[in-house]
């Protein structure tokens, strides 16, 4: 059998204008940038895949132009030559030579993943196992700051039935402020709509005590990453304390931090991001973990554009039960595509392509366009 080969991996930053500033409680995001990979193999086949992080480094430990500077240099290199239909040796390969650098791996094997759907004629979906359903929820982030604001966006948003679940960003605020923001917007919403939160890790352990019984008091469905990763012996408690159920999202670096977490008993629920735990076939590992703890499941985003978006998707569908949802909305956050087939949002859900790969081909006049120089 002759195996088409990886002949080239190419990473380029691309800068996208957002409909308007996005605030988190470390960063406002005027803008988001990816890192869109594009894997050239010997038989023709081009497979792309996407790398993205929020606001530099004040997230994690990866930056787009980090990213990119490491791809070219150390992980690009290592698997030319390699076969392109092996993506557990590529895979491999990369974990041997690199600590870490979950969200350029999962960039590589997503583009991998990509290339292998359309060469075998099959959806990423199909190559993961099969998928179970053919659509995701997708919750919106009402990350404005302005309650009268976040509410008339989010009565929109159920107008023309996009979203019933909205995560709000808080921790920023000092904390009383914070909790009214949440409980107005609750209260104007009432039982239409389900009502998060995410923190960040931004309260310590004193407020997240709390503010957890004011905000399950007010009929909050969620609490996301309330207090920091490092003080895990505080998420145990807090998770034991709690009567709204606490999400792990930062507290998971790796799929190896989600099987310690669940052993600890520090989460009821596991936010799942491709990004990182390094791809879409390794952000299942963690998905296995969870579920085999009892521990429910919510698809989470690095607030990827359409190409990240859908390598995660295309996992998420394969698994049993996604109690939480997800919060795929990447795309719908971006004012500029650089896809010729863009994700389809209806009926409060993201519907996942059956055509082969992702799903996607790049529009290369857009590309040129808003790519960095």
């Amino acid at each position: 059998m002759i195996h088409a080969l990886i002949e080239r991996i190419d990473a380029l930053i691309v800068d996208l204008p957002t409909i308007r500033p996005h605030k988190l409680a470390m960063h406002t995001m005027q803008q988001q940038t990816l890192v869109v990979i594009r894997l050239i193999c010997s038989d023709g086949v081009e497979g792309i895949g996407e790398a993205t992080t929020i606001g530099g480094l004040a997230y994690g430990y990866e930056s787009p132009e980090g990213i990119k500077a490491n791809i070219d240099a150390h992980l690009a290199p290592a698997l030319v030559g390699m076969a392109a239909d092996n993506i557990n040796a590529a895979m491999l390969r990369l974990d041997t030579l690199a600590k870490g650098n979950t969200f350029a791996k999962s960039g590589i094997e997503s583009a991998l993943l990509d290339a292998q759907g359309k060469r075998l004629g099959l959806p990423v979906s199909e190559l993961l196992g099969g998928r179970v359903r053919d659509s995701l929820e997708v919750a919106w982030t009402l990350a404005s700051g302005n309650t009268a604001q976040d509410v008339q966006e989010a009565e929109h948003m159920l107008e023309i039935r996009r979203h019933r679940i909205f995560k709000l960003k808080i921790g920023a605020n000092p904390l009383q402020q914070d909790l009214a923001h949440v409980v107005a917007i609750k209260r104007a919403l009432g039982e239409r709509a389900s009502v998060r939160v995410d923190v960040n890790q931004y309260w310590n352990e004193s407020q997240a005590i709390h503010a957890c019984k004011v905000l399950a008091d007010n009929g909050i469905d969620l609490i996301e990453q309330p207090i920091s990763r490092i003080n895990r012996s505080g998420q145990v408690r807090l998770n034991q304390r709690s009567p709204a159920p606490i999400m792990a999202d930062e507290s998971i670096e790796s799929v190896e931090d989600a099987f310690s977490l669940a052993a600890d008993g520090a989460a009821s629920v596991f936010a799942l991001k491709i990004a990182k735990n390094g791809g879409p076939r390794a952000v299942l590992r963690t998905a296995q973990i969870a579920q085999a703890a009892g521990i429910a499941l919510y698809g989470g985003t690095m607030l990827e554009g359409s190409i990240g978006t859908l390598a995660s998707a295309h996992a998420f569908i394969t698994l049993r039960q996604l109690t939480w949802s997800t919060e795929l909305f990447g795309p719908l956050l971006l004012t500029e595509e650089i896809v010729n087939e863009p994700p389809q949002y209806r009926d409060f859900a993201l519907h996942i392509p059956r055509t082969p790969g992702l799903g996607l081909t790049l529009d290369e006049s857009r590309l040129a366009r808003f790519a960095r120089r």
